[in-house]
């Protein structure tokens, strides 16, 4: 059950850590 949470999560975490590499290349 847990596993579709952490999932979730991690993809968040991926999602922000991708959005600020792009931003601090673009910067």
């Amino acid at each position: 059950m847990g596993d579709t949470k952490k999932r979730a999560g991690f993809t968040l975490v991926e999602l922000l850590v991708v959005m600020a590499v792009i931003a601090i290349l673009i910067a």
